[in-house]
């Protein structure tokens, strides 16, 4: 294998230099034009922003190597995606029907303890994720949980039960969120999967809210 014929062959010595600089224009000028869109963390994009940001690196990455496109190209479309980015922007602050397209919605994720099953079958509902982000967030099981909503940026924003009214809920740490092998139990237990806690389970053994068979002992640990 002819490692030179791989890596070097074709290669003009002095545009590597080139690449050098053009990257550095094209690096300075990316941070640039975030500065402008008034963002400051991944955190806070909403998906329109992150094709936005998508856009500027498609613009920006090829003048850092293609010789033939002028880096006065690259700039005219960055300046030209933040304007669009402000123009949508002030048409979002203005309109909550263009809003709703383009950002979505906040999802309730958690109500009263339990997982609300409105949005059960839309593709952004994925239990194991807000388990990850729950849990992230200190909090050992649902019963510590009045209120959890998934924002349009993907953090959680969560409505804590103060600790003298925390209630049974499903555990949430993988050591606890394992099924009971009896259902003949001095504690309630919990539905695996929206979190309904019951002392007495229906003769089927069936969540008389979503209809599963799985249930784990519940948790009434306060927040430390």
């Amino acid at each position: 294998m002819e490692l030179d014929k791989i890596f070097l062959a074709g290669v003009e010595r002095d545009f590597i230099i080139e690449i050098v600089g053009r990257s550095v224009i094209m690096f300075i000028f990316i941070l640039l034009i975030l500065r402008l869109s008034g963002k400051k963390g991944v955190r806070q994009l909403t998906l329109f922003e992150v094709a936005i940001i998508l856009s500027l690196g498609s613009a920006a990455g090829d003048p850092m190597f293609q010789e033939e496109l002028p880096v006065i190209y690259a700039i005219v479309v960055l300046f030209s995606v933040i304007a669009i980015y402000k123009l949508i922007s002030w048409l979002v602050s203005k309109s909550a029907f263009i809003r709703k397209i383009l950002e979505g919605e906040p999802l309730i994720v958690v109500r009263e303890g339990m997982f609300d099953l409105k949005h059960e079958k839309d593709g952004d509902f994925s239990q194991m994720e807000f388990f990850s982000e729950l849990r992230n967030q200190s909090v050992e099981h649902l019963g510590q949980v009045k209120t959890a909503v998934l924002e349009v940026d993907g953090s959680m924003s969560i409505l804590f039960y103060p600790a003298e009214e925390v209630k049974y809920g499903l555990p949430l740490f993988p050591d606890k969120y394992k099924p009971v092998d009896s259902l003949n139990n001095q504690q309630p237990v919990s539905c695996m999967y929206c979190g309904l806690v019951v002392w007495c389970i229906s003769d089927s053994g069936s969540c008389t809210r979503c209809g599963r068979k799985d249930w784990v002992l519940a948790l009434k640990s306060i927040r430390v």
